[in-house]
Formats: structure tokens, C-alpha cells, sequence
């Protein structure tokens, strides 16, 4: 494949910089080139040989490289990538980018570029949390630098908190979004997606589900994607692969689903495709339930779910700008999608058929019927993706008329 984008990547000194030997070959796939630039402390985790096979680059280190100098390759190199990636940014790196610092390689690659930089923060949570590096980040947010994490959980040094670094596929994202074309009709929006079943558990060993196959929302993902929004995919359980760019967060119940929908606000649009269970079992056994002659058949009593659509819908504050249900009906498709969009107060519906004349569950193409309040319109026998493509143009042009949507 041949590169569309390249990047110039400064590797920081932490446990983390192993990460990035995972994200230069992400990128690679994704038709992005590597340009490593490794700092001293960060030889001490990776090595410049690792860097070089994987990039398939000179692996730079030092600021006054003879070779290089003689034509002032440290500017050269500052500029010549379309993007200034670091990764793991470090306490010290933060610093010394917020206040004009160069005395090595790295520091003055970030002085001296005209281009974007995105930094994947990784550290200590009391150095994450410490009130000069919260100053450092706020000064370095203001001046237009990126930022991708720090995730929360368990750290090298044995604490638990924010300070891990991203992980290469939320990186390898964000990068993509960063490079996307600027006349992409949905760069700089962020859409999140739901998709798939939910498994809502009778006992350890069984459960109730549903026939959705999750190729319909994955669909958007990707089209979402493609269009330059910024992309999560709450996914319930599928073995579907995820869209490139895409952030995936894998769920399995509907609560499951609605708490994480919750915890990834705000966003200008949410869709809602996941087949969500109406209903659980209330009085889920933690135990194997046993067939025998004695016991007969259970007694299970269910009972609903938490609405994940009608909960955004409704939201008073923060509520995304268009909020996207689907109406999966196997009789009265449009009057039944239409008293679904009223009933949950959401803006459009997007309805199929899923009786067994409609197939549509598990296979690759599908009729919709987009409807709002004041118009609907079908697009009849299309594959998924492009199904999806027609959804998300039209949400395009609905951000971009929000006084005119249909």
C-alpha cells in the first residue's frame, strides 16, 4: 500500500514506548508512514533496530547529527510529516513543549513545526494529577495541541488511576481524524454508535438474545469514519471486525450498553442500531439451573430494560444535537416506526423489516425507511455499507442545515 500520510513519531521514556512498535505497524496498514525519532530515555524500553524494521525509516536520536545538519535536518524534520505524534508523552516532554524548551532532538522537533501535533499522555497518576502538569496541559490545550487519553487503570508502578497511556488503536484513530481531508463532511463531529445484540443472562451458562448480527451499526461505524467524524462503537456481543478509526467499547448486557452510552457523552450525534433487549430476568440464578422431574420448569420473572434511546432522546442537558433510533418491525413497518420516533422523542427513525420476508438479520442488504417528523424516504435493496453511506450523508447534511432537517 502505498503511503497517503506520513507521521513523525517521538517515542518518550516509560514502559509504554513498547506500545509503539504496535502502533507503527497499525499505521502502516492503514497506509501511514513512520518517521521514529527516539529520545534517550525512551532507547531504554525499545530499541532503534525494532523502530527501523518496523517503520522501514532511519530511526533519529540526536540533535546534531553531522549528516543531517548540513542542511539543518533537525527543521526538515520538524516539517516534513503531516503530523508530530507523542507517544508516550512524558511529565517531562509536557513541560518542556509548554514552555519553549529545545535542548534535545525531540523538544526542538516540537519548537520548530508548523504542523499538528497530537500527544499520548502516560505517567504516574500523582504526576498526571499534580497541579504543574495539569498547568502544562491546559497551557499546551490552548495552544492547539491534541490530546489522546491518559486511560484509568492499573499503571507499571503499581498505583491505579489516570496516567496509562492510550492504547495503539485509540491512537492509530485519532491520527486518522487528525489527517482526514479538511473538506470531509463530518471531520471535527463525534458520532456514537450502538450496535448489535445484548445477551441478558438466565444463569451462568444461558441467556436470552436476539437474531441481530451487529453488520448494520459496524456499517455506520465505518461510514462515519470514512466521512472524517470522530467514531465510537458501543458493540454488543459480535464477532465483527472493528472499522479502522474506529474507538470499540464491548459490551454485554443492555445495562451494560446504557451505562456506557452514558459514560461516552456528550457527542453531537447518537445512533442507536443495537438490538437492545427489552427485557432480563430479574432473578438471574448464579448457579446452572438443573432439569430434573422435581424442580419442572422455571420460574423466571422478567423484567425491562433501561431505554438507551429514549434516555438520550430526553436528556435536558448536554443532549446531542441528533439522536438516531432504529425500528426493527416484522409488520406495519412505517406506522409502527413512526409511533416508536414519537414515543421515544427521538429525531429520526430508521426502519426495516425484519419478518422473514424482509431478511435482513445476518445478511448483507437491507431496505430502509428514514423517518423524521415531517418526511421519510426509503432506500430500497442496498448492501449495509451503503445503506449506511446514505444515513450518514444525510447526517451530514443535516449538521450542516440544523434548521432545515427532514
Amino acid at each position: 500500500m502505498e503511503p497517503k500520510n506520513s507521521i513523525t513519531l517521538i517515542i518518550g521514556g516509560g514502559i509504554a514506548a513498547y506500545k509503539c512498535q504496535h502502533l507503527i505497524r497499525l499505521l502502516a496498514e492503514k497506509g501511514i508512514s513512520t518517521t521514529p525519532v527516539l529520545t534517550k530515555a525512551g532507547a531504554e524500553f525499545v530499541t532503534p533496530l525494532s523502530l527501523a524494521t518496523l517503520a522501514g525509516e532511519k530511526v533519529h536520536q540526536e540533535l546534531f547529527d553531522l549528516k543531517d545538519e548540513t542542511e539543518i535536518g533537525h527543521i526538515q524534520l520538524s516539517r516534513q510529516s503531516d503530523l508530530l505524534v507523542v507517544a508516550p508523552a512524558t511529565a517531562n516532554l509536557m513541560a518542556k513543549c509548554a514552555n519553549g524548551l529545545a535542548n534535545d532532538l525531540a523538544s526542538t522537533l516540537l519548537l520548530a513545526t508548523d504542523k499538528p501535533i497530537l500527544m499520548a499522555p502516560a505517567m504516574n497518576v500523582r504526576m498526571w494529577d499534580h497541579p504543574a502538569t495539569q498547568r502544562n496541559l491546559k497551557t499546551l490545550q490552548d495552544d492547539g495541541v491534541h490530546f489522546i487519553g491518559p486511560n484509568e487503570g492499573p499503571m507499571a508502578c503499581g498505583e491505579t488511576g489516570p496516567g496509562r497511556m492510550a492504547e495503539p488503536e485509540e491512537i492509530a484513530a485519532s491520527i486518522e481524524k487528525l489527517l482526514a481531508p479538511k473538506d470531509a463532511p463530518l471531520k471535527g463531529k463525534s458520532i456514537l454508535i450502538t450496535a448489535g445484540p445484548t445477551h441478558e443472562p438466565i444463569d451462568p451458562v444461558r441467556y436470552i438474545a436476539n437474531r441481530s448480527s451487529g453488520k448494520q451499526g459496524f456499517a455506520l461505524a465505518k461510514a462515519a469514519s470514512d466521512l472524517g467524524a470522530t467514531v465510537t462503537l458501543i458493540a454488543g456481543p459480535c464477532q465483527l471486525p472493528t472499522p479502522n478509526g474506529v474507538v470499540r467499547i464491548d459490551c454485554e448486557t443492555a445495562e451494560d450498553m446504557h451505562q456506557a452510552t452514558l459514560e461516552n457523552l456528550p457527542q453531537d450525534v447518537v445512533i442507536c442500531a443495537a438490538a437492545v433487549a427489552d427485557w432480563r430476568v430479574k432473578n438471574t440464578s448464579t448457579q446452572k439451573l438443573k432439569k430434573n422431574a422435581q424442580s419442572g420448569t422455571p420460574d423466571l420473572t422478567f423484567t425491562e430494560n433501561p431505554d438507551i434511546l429514549k434516555t438520550i432522546a430526553t436528556k435536558t442537558t448536554n443532549r446531542p444535537t441528533l439522536v438516531i433510533g432504529f425500528a426493527a418491525e416484522t409488520e406495519n413497518v412505517i406506522e409502527a416506526a413512526k409511533a416508536k420516533r414519537t414515543r421515544k422523542q427521538c429525531d429520526w427513525i430508521v426502519a426495516n423489516d425484519v419478518s422473514p420476508k424482509g431478511n435482513v438479520f445476518g445478511n448483507d442488504q437491507t431496505t430502509i425507511h428514514i423517518i423524521s417528523e415531517s418526511a421519510q424516504e426509503t432506500h430500497a435493496n442496498l448492501s449495509k455499507q451503503d445503506a449506511a453511506l446514505a444515513i450518514m450523508h444525510k447526517v451530514a447534511q443535516s449538521l450542516d442545515h440544523p434548521l432545515k432537517q427532514s
